[in-house]
């Protein structure tokens, strides 16, 4: 028998147990993907898929500016919108909501609003934002009316070029149906989806709610409330008490033109001693950038350090099964600024 012989002969069936063993583990990836390892209606089981990582992300920085350069309806910085940043806050003692006031007036001295409201992203957005319970704990009832609006929201924001190209790249890396309206119900139980956050309480939270309005949790403290629109809207209607913002020791102070803050406000009475958000940037910017980091993996907790623009950032998401549970932004550094 010769070893030629032998070799064409063995071949084809570790060929065969090679790609057989290939399908098996594409199919656990897919599934732990997929979230079948955990609970659909609980926050408290954790994947062990994929462990976060603080390296710097090289794909992701190149998507992500993809996505930035793409956001047409990010609003330009002294120009659509002006803040005013005043003073650095203060240290505030976990469990504390008394914060020493550094910032004598509103953050956002000027917002376009008749622009904001134009943009139909921004305007399906704006209809969410009084469609929540405050308090966790407390059952969310979701009304048809409230159901159309989410809906809405979605169609905008599939149509507009940030979320085409998210679409795009998901579903290179089999992480999106390709079909646009199965892609729209992913969105829609990843951001609407409701869930338990509070162990005791029914259906009382989504990751819509949290990231984008903001809750309280026991009516003891501020949780979640990272967009700049939402942030906005209750300054102007006096819920929100902007108190300074937030640099780590020593470090120079951010731009007033600054796409991403570190914030210490109150909301309605409680006190959030620091809070990250973009500011000015598109709803459709935030989804799609949280939306690709969330589905990238199943793990807890991710983080991911990128660079978008000229801001190093580093981007963190943390799951509720299915759903995002919160997202938010944390500025490193901008304009070689070590912040």
């Amino acid at each position: 028998m010769s070893y030629n012989w032998m070799v064409s002969s063995l071949l084809p069936v570790a060929t065969n147990l090679w790609l057989a063993a290939t399908a098996e583990m594409e199919a656990v990836r897919l599934q732990t993907l997929q979230g079948l390892c955990f609970s659909p209606n609980s926050c408290f089981l954790l994947s062990n898929y994929k462990k976060s990582s603080n390296k710097a992300d090289q794909e992701l920085t190149e998507v992500f500016n993809q996505l930035w350069a793409l956001d047409s309806n990010r609003l330009n910085p002294g120009i659509d919108y002006i803040i005013s940043l005043q003073g650095k806050a203060g240290y505030v003692a976990p469990g504390s909501n008394s914060a020493r006031d550094r910032a004598h007036a509103p953050l956002f001295t000027y917002v376009n609003e008749e622009k904001l409201k134009s943009i139909e992203t921004y305007a399906h957005f704006i209809n969410l934002l009084d469609n929540y319970e405050m308090s966790t704990g407390v059952s969310e009832t979701v009304t048809a009316e409230e159901l159309q609006e989410n809906r809405l929201f979605i169609d905008a924001v599939v149509k507009t070029d940030v979320m085409k190209c998210a679409h795009k790249y998901l579903v290179r890396k089999r992480q999106s149906p390709s079909d646009p309206a199965q892609f729209k119900r992913q969105l829609y139980d990843i951001w609407f989806k409701l869930y338990h956050r509070d162990r005791n309480g029914g259906e009382d939270s989504c990751g819509f709610e949290h990231v984008f309005v903001g809750e309280t949790k026991y009516n003891q403290e501020v949780t979640g409330l990272h967009n700049w629109v939402q942030f906005y809207l209750q300054e102007k209607h006096g819920h929100v008490d902007y108190k300074g913002y937030k640099a780590r020791q020593n470090k120079d102070t951010p731009d007033e033109d600054d796409h991403v803050l570190s914030l210490q406000f109150s909301w309605k009475g409680l006190v959030k001693p620091v809070g990250c958000s973009f500011i000015g940037v598109s709803p459709e910017f935030e989804v799609a950038l949280f939306t690709i980091i969330f589905l990238m993996s199943t793990e807890k907790m991710t983080s991911v350090v990128v660079k978008v623009d000229e801001y190093v950032l580093e981007l963190v998401v943390y799951r509720c099964g299915r759903s995002i549970a919160t997202s938010y932004p944390k500025l490193l550094s901008s304009n070689n600024r070590d912040l």
